[in-house]
This record gives C-alpha cells, sequence and structure tokens, in this order.
C-alpha cells in the first residue's frame, strides 16, 4: 500500500483539481459508450428527460417534524422495527430483514429521489451538453442543500428513530440512509463546467457537506456510526472520505483511507473470507455482498489517491479479495446450498453480489469471475452501473 509523503503535501495544495474529479464513476467507460452502447445513452438521457417537467419535493415536505420541531431536520424511522403483539401501545419490537413499509418517512423517499435525478440529470448533461440537464439537477440540488426556505440541516440527529426508544431521537444506523450522496456527488462533478452551477452554488454545497462531515465527526450519532463493527462501521467511512474530498477536508479523506485496513477490513474478515457479523443476519448473502460493494467504493476512491486498498492483506491473510472470493462459491448456486439465512430477495442478492464480482474483475483487469456475471453483462445496455462501474 502506498503512503506517500510528497503526495500528501502535494494534494494539501491542489484541492480544486482534486474536487473536480469524480470518485466512483468511470468516465472512461462513459465516453466510450457514446460510440459502443448507444441503446443504454438512449436510456440514460430518457430517464433525465423524466426529471425535467417535475420539481422535488424538499425535507421541509413533510405533515409532521422532527421531535426538535424543525422541519429542515430530517427524520426517518428504522425499517426492522415494528408493533409489539404483546404491547401493542407499547415500543416497537425489532425483526430484522423485515421491512415496516408503514413506518416508511417521506424525508428518506424525497431524498432518494432528489439524488437519483441528480445522478440522472448531470449523466445527460455529460452525455449530451445540453444546458436543459444541468439547470435542471442544479435547481434540485438547491432546493435540497442551499435554499433557507427548503434546504436540509446538516446533520441526522433524527435518523432511523424507533417508537418508544431515545425519546424520539436518531441512531448512528440512520447515517445508511445517505449513502446515495456518494454517487450523487461524482454526478455534481459532472456539473461543473456548467454555467448553470454557478461558482456560489459550489462553494455553498461544499460548505455543506463541510458542516455536515463535521457533525458526523462531532455528533452522538456519528460516534455511534464510527464505532459500529459491521457495514455501517464501512459505510461511515465510505461517506466520511467522499464529503471530505468534496469539501476540500483532504486530510481528513487521508486519514480514514489508509486506517481501514486495520480498522475495518482485518477486523470485520476473517482469514478465510467470513464476514461474521454480516453472516449473522437473518439476510446473510445481502448484508455479506452490500459490505463488499462499500468496501469496494472505498477501494476506488483511495485509487483516485493513488492508494491500493485492493491489495492491502493481513498477516494471517485477511483481505477484500479473500471476503469475495468466500461469497463467489454461492454465485452460481441455489439458494439451498447457502448454510446461512436469507428470509426473503435471495435472487435480487444474488444480483448484488454477481455485480460485485464483475466490479472486482474490471478493477483488476481479469477474468476471474466473469462465468457469474456473464449473463448480467449481456444485458447492461439496460442498466448504467454496468457503464460506470
Amino acid at each position: 500500500m502506498k503512503k506517500i509523503l510528497l503526495y500528501c503535501i502535494i494534494l494539501c495544495f491542489s484541492t480544486i483539481t482534486l474536487q473536480a474529479q469524480t470518485r466512483v464513476w468511470n468516465m472512461e467507460t462513459l465516453k466510450k459508450a457514446k460510440a459502443e452502447n448507444p441503446a443504454l445513452v438512449e436510456k440514460i438521457i430518457k430517464d433525465a428527460d423524466k426529471y425535467l417537467p417535475k420539481t422535488i419535493s424538499s425535507v421541509v415536505d413533510k405533515n409532521k417534524p422532527a421531535p426538535s420541531g424543525d422541519k429542515h431536520d430530517y427524520i426517518s424511522c428504522a425499517p426492522y422495527y415494528w408493533p409489539d403483539p404483546a404491547n401493542p401501545t407499547g415500543p416497537y419490537i425489532r425483526r430484522d430483514g423485515e421491512k415496516n413499509v408503514a413506518v416508511t418517512t417521506p424525508d428518506k423517499n424525497n431524498m432518494g429521489t432528489m439524488a437519483n435525478s441528480v445522478i440522472s440529470l448531470s449523466l445527460a448533461y455529460n452525455l449530451t451538453s445540453e444546458e436543459k440537464y444541468a439547470a435542471k439537477a442544479v435547481e434540485n440540488l438547491r432546493i435540497w442543500f442551499l435554499n433557507p426556505q427548503t434546504k436540509m440541516n446538516p446533520n441526522l440527529n433524527f435518523g432511523q428513530t424507533i417508537y418508544g426508544y431515545f425519546g424520539g431521537k436518531g441512531r448512528g444506523a440512520g447515517m445508511i440512509e445517505t449513502y446515495k450522496l456518494v454517487e450523487m456527488l461524482d454526478g455534481v462533478e459532472l456539473l461543473r463546467k456548467s454555467p448553470k452551477f454557478t461558482k456560489t452554488d459550489q462553494k455553498n454545497l461544499s460548505i455543506w457537506f463541510a458542516d455536515f462531515l463535521n457533525w458526523m465527526l462531532t455528533s452522538e450519532v456519528g460516534n455511534q456510526e464510527h464505532n459500529a463493527k459491521n457495514n455501517h462501521g464501512v459505510a461511515f467511512d465510505i461517506q466520511v472520505v467522499r464529503f471530505a474530498l468534496f469539501a476540500g477536508k483532504n486530510d481528513i479523506a487521508l486519514k480514514f483511507i489508509n486506517d481501514f485496513p486495520s480498522r475495518r477490513l482485518f477486523k470485520q474478515i476473517e482469514p478465510d473470507g467470513k464476514q461474521p457479523a454480516e453472516l449473522a443476519r437473518t439476510k446473510a448473502l445481502h448484508y455479506s455482498a452490500f459490505n463488499i460493494q462499500h468496501m469496494l467504493d472505498m477501494c476506488l476512491m483511495a485509487k483516485t489517491l493513488d492508494i491500493d486498498l485492493l491489495d492491502a492483506k493481513s498477516a494471517d491473510g485477511r483481505s477484500i479479495l479473500k471476503a469475495i472470493e468466500f461469497m463467489a462459491q454461492y454465485a452460481g448456486q441455489p439458494q439451498s446450498m447457502f448454510p446461512y439465512s436469507q428470509i426473503n430477495e435471495w435472487d435480487a442478492d444474488l444480483k448484488l453480489l454477481i455485480f460485485q464480482l464483475y466490479r472486482v474483475d474490471k478493477m483488476l483487469n481479469k477474468q476471474t469471475f466473469k462465468k457469474y456475471f456473464n449473463n448480467e453483462l449481456n444485458d447492461s445496455k439496460k442498466d448504467y452501473k454496468y457503464l460506470l462501474y
């Protein structure tokens, strides 16, 4: 793993240059797609067209505010908690892996819609150079992050609340809900060349993410997620790095990247590749693949800083590649061959795993796992993620 002092010094003095680049997307394949995959390019543009006439909802568009009384505070409810049949008016109880759609809040869905719109519109802008796509993406960014009347406060103090617990306050697990912003910021990078995305917009958006990053690193809720020992801890680190890079806090990003192998990888992955914390869940396939997805996202971001995390290995053999090899043995198998719990969504989560096998082959420029994702690749004209990762 490279830790080059000179590079770190240069990094500190080249914030603007480094900010203006994608971190998890592969822009070379997007460029090639214009000539080689016109069907997918057309689909990306059509998807973006759907957002043009729509006005997104903001964080204030909810009937009931968070317990703070401020509608600008994001609030959501823990998805795996349900009313207790033995005590219907008492605190909710956990049913791991079983989503309670009745507790879904507008904020979670509205933030997801906003992030997806920026991703879609920015891709269309990059492919067509038509300012209407950039203009709409910037409009949506302003609604969610910048306009005083509608912007989200830079905190998740009320993320994944649970009825009957903590006096209505949120918990660290709620921070998984801003993970989509990691990819969204790559879309934002594509907007920088547009006059619609003004220098003031860029500065103020950077300030918002700097404030949110500060909240992550100093709040009680953020500390809970920082100390999580499963996929939540990994996802926390990825968000810290992405938001720090966007806000020009490169020293923070480098610290989290360099600490990642010892703090996360070697503690969550066994020498044989098992991820005990994920395999213990009721959706073991999902969370094992989900955690690998986050690890690979960190590898891609680190690579933009000339740091190789994919090759990081402990003295007893723990590594991301070992975790991938362990899960790959189940990629072509029926659920009956999986010796762990997976209470629902086997097919969908199998696709999630197969996509990670595709990603690692692409990152290593090998075809180790191609037999597993070859059929999916044949259908990649329908899915932009096979283009960008």
